[in-house]
């Protein structure tokens, strides 16, 4: 990671630095750059959640991009893998997404797709941010008779909607199911809905008023508990929760539990083997993931890859091992035979269908893998030195280690987004695993806050 770019992409709180619109401008002139081949006037799409801040950075980018003799084409409010695919399917160069995924709505950020949907590898966001701090972006824009036009797409959304029903197996129909659908005020607030509704479901939109600042309040993937009422009180069949920018999805079942992106993995896992479509008899995931996972995996005959967080790193090791589903427990999954990038209705669509095929409600779908007891405690730190040097904190991962044996795990790392330790205890009961995770919380606390 570079001084601008974490793990997706360029992130932080609006009008402060970086996310400024003379980054953002600045951004997008870099980004019209590195895509500029001789001969040919490149297109750049930009899209964005619902955050208001999204309209500051949009203009900026635009700008920048315009400058440099590229046309930008705008979208408007659409989820990030939509972004990825109007990308491809208008073959346009690049594609800029104006995100802070699950991030509170003061919150934003930039991450950039390739022309082949799938956002940029390291070497390229470093080729960006060299431009922006060389100081030279004033000797490259072209001349006034050469800039750039920026104009709407105005059927986007009608063309990722008929993107999503195409990865629902033609066979099965909604007719006839209940879906509950939380859209955290986010990017999904007319997609979702829509694409369920032509499907034949009955649904029930939640949270899909956006104002600009309620997104991902007290809802979303991160706070599925009003969307486990309402499936109860409506006895529906399944809710679907997704996060602000759409690539994320957790479900609910039809009695109201929560299914974690693990859980949504095995399910879909397992069908896939069962139709023979499970490619390399692979699954990708990262050190997140539930020991459960694992366990479950082993007793279905399912190999295993483990990456570092991050779901550019679970797609890097996909496309190097042949798998076609990986993702992460907070629901970010891919299906790499639909889509390039993670897909919150993709995956929802997913799971509905190994519902249908398997003629079975979630609840017993669910079974395929135990959930082990989680504690996860994210802790806000003044600086992110290495974790290694600090001997205090070493001690305790070592002392808690040694007392959960191979009943459990711990895993302690850095936010690539935001200035926070993510603490994580995974042990017998949870009475344990709340003790042993406060544990080593107390000491970062003590070292880092």
């Amino acid at each position: 990671m570079g001084e601008l770019f974490g793990t997706d992409g360029v992130r932080g709180v609006a009008n402060e630095y970086p996310m400024t619109a003379e980054m953002a401008l600045n951004i997008g002139r870099a980004t019209a750059h590195l895509f500029k081949r001789k001969g040919h006037t490149p297109r750049i799409i930009i899209g964005k959640d619902t955050r208001i801040s999204g309209y500051m950075l949009e203009n900026a980018l635009v700008s920048g991009i315009c400058s440099m003799g590229v046309n930008a084409l705008l979208v408007g409010p659409l989820p990030t893998p939509g972004i990825a695919f109007t990308t491809t399917s208008m073959r346009a160069d690049a594609g800029i997404v104006i995100s802070a995924s699950h991030n509170p709505f003061q919150d934003n950020g930039i991450k950039i797709f390739s022309r082949e949907g799938l956002k940029l590898p390291d070497e390229k966001e470093l080729e960006i941010e060299n431009l922006i701090f060389s100081n030279k972006m004033h000797t490259l824009h072209p001349s006034h008779s050469e800039l750039g036009k920026a104009s709407r797409i105005d059927d986007a959304r009608g063309r990722y909607i008929v993107f999503l029903k195409n990865t629902f197996p033609k066979d099965y129909t909604l007719e006839g199911t209940r879906v509950v659908l939380d859209c955290a005020h986010g990017a999904t607030y007319r997609v979702a809905p829509d694409t369920f509704f032509e499907l034949g479901a009955d649904v029930t939109s939640l949270f899909d008023e956006p104002n600009g600042e309620n997104i991902n309040d007290q809802c979303g993937s991160q706070h599925p508990e009003t969307l486990a009422e309402e499936v109860i009180k409506g006895k529906a069949d399944v809710g679907f929760a997704f996060d602000g920018d759409g690539d994320r999805c957790i479900t609910v079942d039809e009695k109201g539990s929560v299914l974690t992106g693990d859980q949504i993995m095995a399910i879909c896992a397992k069908e896939m083997k069962k139709e023979g479509k499970l490619n390399k008899n692979l699954v990708v995931c990262t050190v997140m993931s539930n020991i459960g996972f694992s366990i479950a995996l082993k007793e279905l005959g399912i190999e295993q890859e483990v990456t570092k967080v991050g779901d550019r790193y679970v797609l890097e090791e996909m496309q190097a091992k042949g798998a076609l589903i990986g993702g992460e427990d907070s629901g970010h999954v891919i299906f790499l035979e639909h889509h390039t990038t993670g897909d919150g209705i993709i995956t929802a669509l997913q799971v509905l269908a190994a519902m249908k095929k398997a003629q079975k409600p979630l609840s017993e779908l669910a079974q395929v893998m135990k959930v082990f007891p989680q504690k996860l405690i994210n802790v806000d730190v003044k600086t992110k030195p290495e974790l290694s040097t600090i001997p205090e904190i070493t001690q305790v991962i070592r002392d808690v280690e040694a007392q959960l044996g191979d009943t459990g795990r711990v895993l302690v790392r850095y936010s690539g987004t935001q200035n926070m330790c993510r603490v994580m205890v995974e042990g017998p009961t949870h009475e344990e695993t709340e003790k042993y995770c406060r544990q080593i919380v107390d000491v970062i606390r003590e070292k880092l806050c």
